[in-house]
């Protein structure tokens, strides 16, 4: 996978030029909604409790059934807590997590109506310092855009 993105980039350039920067590209946009906040918050102070510190955090907009890669650098041997929330009406929610070499290394699934429905949490300790990438998705049948908040946090005590 990174050979084939290093290779579309160098032929963009090559090939566009400048005009590539004039192109639709995807990027995450935040999002607003008061009750991701407030989860995202009360998930903050619960796991500063347990010696976590936020390291990246964003809320993006999302549309129903399509992943949103999210690319993070990780140290190895450092214990990290990765959150996802998704919007509260949506019925399904899965986060994917792929290492460098595009091997997925977690996958977890929820269902609206579970206790913590709309947040996925895992800690993730990774055997190499390489960026990685988190794929969210929810699915929601009434609504095409919706709010999502990704945190990345790291065991500091």
């Amino acid at each position: 996978m990174k050979n084939r993105i290093l290779l579309f980039v160098v032929f963009s350039i090559f090939l566009f030029g400048q005009d590539l920067s004039a192109q639709d590209i995807i990027r995450q946009q935040p999002c607003s909604s008061a009750s991701i906040k407030q989860q995202a918050d009360s998930i903050k102070q619960l796991l500063a409790k347990s010696g976590f510190m936020v390291v990246k955090e964003a809320s993006m907009q999302m549309e129903s059934e399509f992943e949103m890669p999210v690319i993070v650098p990780l140290t190895q041997g450092s214990w990290y807590q990765f959150v996802f929330i998704g919007d509260m009406s949506s019925k399904l929610y899965e986060v994917r997590m792929y290492d460098w070499n595009e091997k997925q290394v977690v996958y977890q699934k929820k269902m609206w109506g579970d206790v913590d429905g709309n947040v996925i949490s895992y800690s993730y300790i990774p055997q190499f310092s390489e960026y990685h990438m988190m794929k969210p998705v929810q699915v929601n049948k009434k609504k095409k855009n919706l709010c999502g908040y990704v945190m990345l946090l790291k065991k500091v005590k």
